[in-house]
Parts: structure tokens; C-alpha cells; sequence
């Protein structure tokens, strides 16, 4: 079937509106918001229901096509736009952008797959309930991206991931089947938990349309703050004891090196200055209670760190004190990844490590930076609270542009870094996945026994590599 048919075929499916294949409308959905990853595709697809993508992966499948599921396109991994060979179809689910239902008494919300994050927010709040994931890409990310991702974000350390969120799943699979699992129970041990499956997998198992999440009560307190401290090991420090004197309260405990803070500032002029003085680093806490009041949290805050401000520890401190001035905070901490982009090519590394690891992690690694790459600048930013940090070697545009093998380049630089991680008992992949990106890490650093389970399930729901092939697993850019 030529080119011209099967763009007719796919508009036969979702109606000449749904279907995108002039090179300009396709653009933004062949390259990723970074501008790194770049692929191509006979056209995007935008099914505006779940038996529409049903019907679209079916006509895919009889014409040999490969399918390239997409969300809101803020991967940092290459891991929602299409390969740059092949004859490939981009399938985005921003048409299908329902809240479903919202489920105040079973703490409970249905969405379709393509519902904006804030949104989700929104309509949780309008019902006095909250559904805790939360980053800086929630307003254009898609639920849908979040749970091919399993991302993160800054509520881990007291929500959870989002694998954490989601009571059920609703999916298209390889050979159009829909999967129906869109369930409210907190109890169901009648055989596999089949939604594991596809949370984290990143499109390459099938399609997630749509997903029952898992809702809580709105904090009816709430104290944010921002520490200054001398170095990596007072910050964990701090997080420790806090995390001591506030089991269940403590919902973020992030960590920003003072080069991180002075990026952001310079190339973010809506960002203020909270701190007197540009700080070696700093740690941004929140915490929150369904009873009380933010006084009273604000009290047992500062009697928990008084001691360390005696002892000159804590540098400077400053609390929020109205709505505002928390969104001020959160707003330094948001813009971190628009500012690195100004300021030069940031090589990021998504690690995870076991928390108390974390100082021995930056003591390496800026080591390793220093003997190897003294052009590099560390740049860290992370989730403290569950060991996540992302670490990001910052070279200066000009001296990136004479890099000639910059693929051999990162990925010998990243290696060493992660090299560092394992050691630690870490691992190279946080929260952001592992797209194309990460693939040859993959075969690296993941036991052999863990790949051959993950290949033979792969084979087994798409056996003809039709599903984001080339993403998470090594050898899939050609048929299983």
C-alpha cells in the first residue's frame, strides 16, 4: 500500500482532521522540546477515542507499520518521538483529554490518557481532593506520558511514584485487544496484577488510553521553606533529621547546588531572590497536615531547625509566609531545566542512589568531572527525600559545538558517572526512563537474567516489534 493510502486509510479510522502528514504540521511531534532527538513519520494520528486507537494499531498491523505512541512530548530520553527510519506512525492521544469522573467518596478519578496534569490537578482540587504527582512539564504533560514513564517528581518521598497513583488501566495492545482494567480497588490479589506491566514501559508494551488514579485529601496545612548550607553532607544531614521528625508530613525534601540557584537566576528574570546571599547549596522543604494550621507547622519547622541555625549549619533560612511567596520558591526550583538550556549544554544523568550515599555520589563524580572533563561545570538538582538526584555536567555551547563525536563523547562521560552509581548501588535511571537515550546502558548495567524477562515479555505481547521499537531494550530496532 503506498504512502497517499494509507493516509487515507488512517483518515477512513479518525476523520481527515485527525490525521496530520504535511512536514511543517509535523514538526513539533518529531522532535523533542530540547531539540536533542529528532525522528520522522508518514503522519501523527490523533484518535479521539479508545476504540479509534484500537482500530488504528489494527490497520498499522496489517500494513507493516510501526507505532510510535505519544503523549505531551516533554521526554528527556527520546522516548516519545519516532526513529529516524522506517515506515512509522505517530499515534498522539491530545485529542482523547476527558476527566471521565471524579469520585469524591471512593477517592478516585477516570481519566483518558491525553488529560493534562494540571488539569487533573484542577479538577481534583475543585472537589477538595489532590492527586500528588507533581513536576515541572504538568502543564503540557499528558497522564498518559506519566504512566508509560513511571515519572516522579517532588511528592515521592511521601505519595510515591506514579506507579503508586493508579488503581487501574485501560489499554490497546499490539493486536488492537483493549484491555479494560480501569478499576477503583485497593485490594484485588485474583492473579497478576497486569497494569505493572504497562506503567513504566514506556509505549513499548502497549497503548495506555485511559487510567483510574488514586486521590487524597487536601492538606488544610501547609509550610514551605529553603535552606542555605555549606555542602552536599550538611544538606542530606538535614534531610535525615527532617525526615525523622516528620514521618507523613515531609511530602518534598529537594536539593539545588548554589550553581544550579545562580543559573536560574540569571537566565530566569520572573524568578526572585530568596536568599540573601548565592548559597553553596540548598535544600527546599515542604511540608503538610489534614489537620491543623500552617502556624502550627511553621512553629514545629523552626523548633526542629534551630539547632542547626545555632550551630551555623543552616546559613540562611526563609519561610514562606502567604501562598505567593511558596509559589516563589517552587517557581526557582521549576525553571531549572529551561535556564540549563541557556546557560550551555547540560549533559543530565538521572541517578538514583541509596539516600545516605548521596554526598559520597557528588564527591566522586565531581572528581571524576575535575580529572577528566575540567571544562564541566556540576550542576545538581534532585529529589533528595528518595535518593534522586540529577546531575548534570554543564559544558559551554562553544566548546560543545567542536565536540565531533558528541554521541561517543556523552557516552563516555555518562559511563563514569554511572560507573559511580553502581558502585553506590544505584542505578542510571531515576524517573525519567530510558527512551533511545539510554538503551546501550541498558545492556550495561541491567543483569542478564532481568533482560531476558523483560525481552521474552516484550515478545510475547508484540511479537512483531511494532511498539516504540529501539526504546528500553537493547536489539528492538529490528524484529524480535
Amino acid at each position: 500500500m503506498n504512502e497517499q493510502s494509507i493516509i487515507q486509510g488512517l483518515q477512513a479510522i479518525v476523520g481527515g482532521s485527525g490525521v496530520v502528514q504535511e512536514p511543517f504540521d509535523m514538526q513539533a511531534h518529531l522532535v523533542d522540546w530540547r531539540k536533542r532527538h529528532h525522528g520522522q513519520a508518514l503522519c501523527v494520528v490523533f484518535p479521539a477515542s479508545t476504540q479509534q486507537v484500537s482500530d488504528v494499531v489494527r490497520f498499522c498491523a496489517e500494513h507493516d507499520l510501526r507505532i510510535f505512541p505519544q503523549g505531551g512530548n516533554t521526554s528527556v530520553c527520546g522516548g516519545s518521538v519516532p526513529t529516524e527510519d522506517g515506515r512509522n506512525v505517530v499515534i498522539n492521544l491530545a485529542r482523547m483529554s476527558k476527566i471521565v469522573s471524579v469520585n469524591a467518596a471512593d477517592n478516585s478519578m477516570t481519566v483518558e490518557a491525553g488529560c493534562i496534569l494540571a488539569n487533573i490537578h484542577d479538577a481534583a482540587a475543585a472537589e477538595d481532593k489532590l492527586f500528588p504527582l507533581s513536576f515541572g512539564a504538568e502543564g503540557s504533560c499528558q497522564i498518559g506520558g506519566c504512566i508509560a514513564t513511571n515519572a516522579g517528581g517532588v511528592n515521592v518521598i511521601r505519595y510515591g511514584n506514579t506507579r503508586d497513583l493508579i488503581l487501574g488501566l485501560e489499554v490497546v495492545l499490539p493486536d488492537g485487544t483493549i484491555w479494560n482494567g480501569l478499576r477503583t480497588l485497593r485490594k484485588n490479589n485474583s492473579g497478576y496484577d497486569l497494569k505493572h506491566l504497562f506503567i513504566g514501559a514506556e509505549g513499548t508494551l502497549g497503548i495506555v488510553t485511559g487510567a483510574t488514579l488514586k486521590l487524597y485529601p487536601q492538606p488544610k496545612a501547609m509550610v514551605t521553606a529553603m535552606l542555605a548550607v555549606p555542602d552536599i553532607h550538611a544538606a542530606v544531614d538535614q534531610g535525615l533529621t527532617l525526615q525523622q521528625a516528620f514521618p507523613g508530613s515531609l511530602i518534598a525534601l529537594e536539593f539545588i547546588s548554589g550553581s544550579e540557584y545562580e543559573i536560574v537566576l540569571k537566565h530566569s528574570p520572573t524568578v526572585k531572590r530568596p536568599l540573601a546571599s548565592l548559597p553553596q547549596c540548598v535544600v527546599l522543604i515542604e511540608l503538610s497536615a489534614a489537620t491543623g494550621t500552617s502556624e502550627m507547622l511553621v512553629d514545629a519547622l523552626s523548633e526542629c531547625l534551630e539547632p542547626s541555625i545555632e550551630a551555623g549549619v543552616i546559613e540562611d533560612a526563609v519561610i514562606a509566609s502567604s501562598e505567593q511567596q511558596r509559589q516563589d520558591l517552587w517557581l526557582l526550583r521549576h525553571s531549572v531545566t529551561e535556564s540549563n538550556v541557556h546557560e550551555g549544554m547540560g549533559i543530565t544523568h538521572d541517578i538514583a542512589v541509596p539516600i545516605y550515599r548521596i554526598p559520597d555520589f557528588v564527591d566522586q563524580a565531581g572528581a571524576a568531572l575535575a580529572e577528566h572533563y575540567p571544562e564541566a561545570r556540576p550542576v545538581i538538582v534532585g529529589h533528595m527525600g528518595d535518593g534522586n538526584l540529577h546531575y548534570i555536567a554543564m559544558f559551554p555551547h562553544a566548546m560543545w559545538a567542536e565536540v565531533a563525536d558528541k554521541k561517543a563523547f556523552q557516552h563516555a562521560l555518562s559511563c563514569r558517572l554511572y560507573d559511580i552509581a553502581a558502585a553506590l548501588d544505584g542505578t542510571f535511571s531515576a524517573e525519567h526512563g530510558i527512551g533511545s537515550l539510554h538503551v546501550d546502558e541498558m545492556g550495561l548495567y541491567k543483569p542478564q537474567a532481568e533482560l531476558n524477562l523483560m525481552q521474552s515479555i516484550k515478545a510475547l505481547l508484540d511479537p512483531a516489534n511494532r511498539f516504540n521499537p529501539g526504546r528500553v531494550l537493547p536489539g528492538t530496532n529490528s524484529s524480535l
